[in-house]
C-alpha cells in the first residue's frame, strides 16, 4: 500500500472544535469489551513489553486515560491524554503528561528512551498521524516495537472521515501506512488478535481487535 493516497478530506472530521472540549469531562469507562481488553494485555505480554518481562522496562501509552490493560504494570509508565482527572485515575502510570496531539504533535521527551509506545483504540482521531508516529520513532530506542491497537467502536463524531470510510482491513492498511510514512520502522505487520467476528449463527460476537505493530529501526 505504499502507493495509498490519501483524499484531501481524509483527515476531516464531523467536530472539527477543539478536542479539549470534548473530551474534558472524564470518562472512566472501558470502549472495547472485556475479550478484547484481554487480547490488548496478551499482546503486550508476548511482545515483553509488560512487568512480567525479565528486564524492566520503560513504556510510552499515548492517548491514554484512566486504565492502560497491561497484564502486570511495566517499571515505568508514561501515560499521556487529554483528561488530567482520567490520567491521575491510572494507577499503573509512573508520569502523566496532558498534551493534545491533534494541536501540537511534537512529544516533550528526550530521545531513544523507551523500550515501546502503544496506542490503544486511539489512532483513529489523529489528524496527524504520521507527525505523531515520527515523534514514536524519535523516542524509542533502537529495536523497541510501536503496538496500535483499535477496535471498530469510536466517537464517530472525532474520528477522522477517511477511518469512518473504511472496513477492518483498509483499517488495517491504513495504519500500516502510517508506520510506513512516518519512518524510522520496520515494516508493519498488522494482524486479528481475537476470534473472527462470526455471523448470526457463529459462537463468538464480542468486539474484533486489530493490531499493527513495528519495531524501530535499528
Amino acid at each position: 500500500m505504499t502507493d495509498l493516497v490519501f483524499p484531501s478530506w481524509f483527515f476531516d472530521r464531523d467536530d472539527p472544535s477543539s478536542d479539549d472540549r470534548f473530551y474534558a469531562p472524564p470518562r472512566l469507562v472501558t470502549h472495547i469489551d472485556e475479550g478484547a481488553i484481554a487480547a490488548v494485555g496478551a499482546l503486550y505480554a508476548e511482545l515483553g513489553i509488560d512487568g512480567a518481562a525479565p528486564r524492566p522496562t520503560t513504556v510510552l501509552d499515548l492517548m491514554s486515560s484512566w486504565i492502560s490493560h497491561f497484564q502486570v504494570p511495566p517499571a515505568r509508565l508514561t501515560v499521556l491524554g487529554m483528561n488530567r482527572a482520567e490520567l491521575a485515575a491510572n494507577t499503573a502510570a509512573t508520569e502523566r503528561i496532558v498534551q493534545d496531539l491533534n494541536r501540537d504533535p511534537v512529544l516533550p521527551l528526550p530521545d531513544g528512551v523507551f523500550d515501546a509506545a502503544v496506542c490503544c483504540v486511539s489512532i483513529d482521531y489523529l489528524v496527524q498521524p504520521t507527525e505523531v508516529l515520527a515523534e514514536v520513532a524519535r523516542v524509542l530506542k533502537p529495536g523497541a516495537p510501536v503496538v496500535l491497537t483499535f477496535s471498530n467502536r469510536c466517537f464517530p463524531t472525532k474520528a477522522v472521515h477517511g477511518w469512518l470510510s473504511l472496513d477492518d482491513a483498509g483499517r488495517c492498511g491504513v495504519v500500516a501506512e502510517y508506520l510506513r510514512r512516518a519512518g524510522g520502522f520496520t515494516e508493519p505487520r498488522a494482524e486479528l488478535r481475537t476470534p473472527a467476528p462470526q455471523d448470526q449463527g457463529g459462537s463468538y460476537r464480542g468486539d474484533p481487535l486489530y493490531a499493527v505493530t513495528a519495531l524501530r529501526a535499528e
